[in-house]
């Protein structure tokens, strides 16, 4: 296995493979537009994982940097996954100085859920606590 690099210098991020993987392969951002995609990429802070100049796995954390982080959009393309490239991302997500005095850290996750917890993550002890305002309307349009 190639040596990996982990980063969250924005200006490393292969836009386009990241906009690809996240419409065509992702089961929830399938269909979403480019533009807004992109958007969130400017508001979030990002992290890559490299192979030299190919990216090869991605996450981004949506974060006020002093109380709350959400982590979104963590993928792995299928060529290095089960190498341990997951584990160093989340571990380069983990120690970002920024994130490190957070009393909330949460995610939604459907399959990868027993990762996770390795990593320190749990259900929420009080579930019905959380409220959520759903647009429906504004969630996930196909790009034309």
């Amino acid at each position: 296995m190639a040596a990996i690099e982990y980063s969250c210098d924005p200006a490393r991020l292969d836009i386009a493979a990241i906009v690809r993987f996240l419409q065509q392969e992702s089961a929830w951002a399938r269909g979403e537009s480019a533009g807004r995609i992109c958007r969130a990429l400017e508001h979030s802070l990002p992290f890559g994982a490299y192979a030299g100049p190919e990216q090869v796995a991605f996450a981004r954390v949506i974060t006020d940097r002093a109380t709350f982080a959400y982590l979104s959009d963590v993928f792995v393309l299928p060529g290095w996954r089960g190498q341990g490239v997951g584990r160093g991302l989340m571990a380069a997500v983990l120690a970002h100085p920024d994130l490190q005095d957070l009393r909330h850290f949460l995610l939604v996750s459907r399959e990868a859920r027993p990762f996770y917890r390795t990593l320190g993550f749990a259900p929420l002890e009080a579930p019905e606590r959380f409220m959520r305002l759903a647009r429906p309307h504004v969630q996930y349009r196909p790009h034309p």
